[in-house]
């Protein structure tokens, strides 16, 4: 099935979206791999679930990608309510137990929440073509290799993003759908 073609779920017609995360304050909490496994374990869940398929990704000391669509809305939120509020649980779990310390970091002073580890209002933009779909893979794809992180020299060297995926077919999370299957 084509991606830009319209798609029936229990939400409305669906395209794909380019989505952003951004941890709180612009805090590197996504350095250490215990909370990128959160993540990936998080957007497991969702994908076995049939809540969303996942085209591509990168998980960021600071920040997540991803290209995915949302196909159904999960109980009565969005799946990506859904992600957010699940990572926030297991980051201020594992906090909690190895690093309390920091935990004091991300106390919250609004009302409606005693922490606060992702910023307010991801960003989230519809993809309406596969060119435009491409263009943001090579740009997830890209960012680790980037003069201000130098994670790695090649794209599909960094172990936590899709474009291993991309070069070899293998997804070592079982969380990605080809854009073009």
């Amino acid at each position: 099935m084509n991606i830009f073609h319209k798609r029936q779920g229990q939400m409305d017609y669906h395209y794909p979206y380019f989505y952003t995360d951004t941890v709180y304050n612009f805090d590197h909490l996504l350095k250490e791999d215990e909370f990128k496994l959160i993540i990936i374990n998080s957007l497991q869940y969702l994908v076995n679930q049939k809540l969303v398929e996942i085209y591509g990704y990168v998980l960021m000391p600071n920040h997540i990608h991803l290209l995915w669509s949302m196909l159904r809305i999960n109980g009565k939120e969005s799946p990506a309510a859904s992600f957010t509020k699940f990572t926030a649980h297991q980051f201020k779990r594992y906090l909690t137990k190895f690093k309390p310390d920091l935990l004091n970091k991300y106390r919250s002073e609004k009302d409606d929440r005693e922490y606060q580890f992702w910023k307010r209002d991801p960003l989230a933009i519809p993809l309406s073509t596969e060119k435009i779909l491409i263009q943001k893979l090579d740009y997830v794809h890209e960012n680790p290799i980037e003069d201000k992180w130098k994670l790695c020299k090649r794209p599909e060297d960094y172990a936590w993003s899709s474009a291993d995926f991309y070069q070899t077919g293998v997804d070592k999370f079982n969380i990605l759908t080809h854009f073009r299957d």
